[in-house]
């Protein structure tokens, strides 16, 4: 392992955060700590995700997309931040793709995604 990477590892041991094993075409729940004056809450999030960005490494990212009283609505959060409180997958979905930005010009029907109902966790991670 290269220096970059053994640094980058000690980081997000330090956080000491709990990823769930989730790609592009998934249902996900992020549960973001929203503050508002002094009081902090949290509010749960649920959507496609759409995208992963930079992987599972410190800078990585992901697009969550839900539609919200008829209008599409899209939300990048990095992977590793101090608001997330958590990740949960709802449903794992079958893709062929790797991103999904195709979803955001369909409605209805054609906007579903079948669902994986032979999913086997990752060696290592539990989902």
């Amino acid at each position: 392992m290269d220096l970059i990477a053994t640094l980058e590892a000690e980081q997000i041991a330090s956080l000491g955060k709990d990823i769930p094993d989730f790609k592009a075409g998934d249902t996900i729940r992020v549960g973001y700590k929203v503050t508002e004056g002094t009081r902090s809450r949290v509010q749960n999030y649920e959507g496609v995700c759409i995208s992963r960005k930079n992987g599972d490494g410190v800078a990585g990212s992901f697009t969550v997309r839900k539609i919200s009283f008829g209008e599409g609505v899209e939300r990048i959060f990095p992977l590793y931040s101090t608001n997330i409180e958590s990740i949960t997958v709802v449903r794992r979905g079958r893709v062929r793709r790797a991103k999904l930005y195709y979803l955001r010009e369909r409605r209805g029907k054609s906007a579903r995604i079948a669902e994986v109902t032979n999913y086997k966790p990752k060696s290592g991670a539990e989902a």
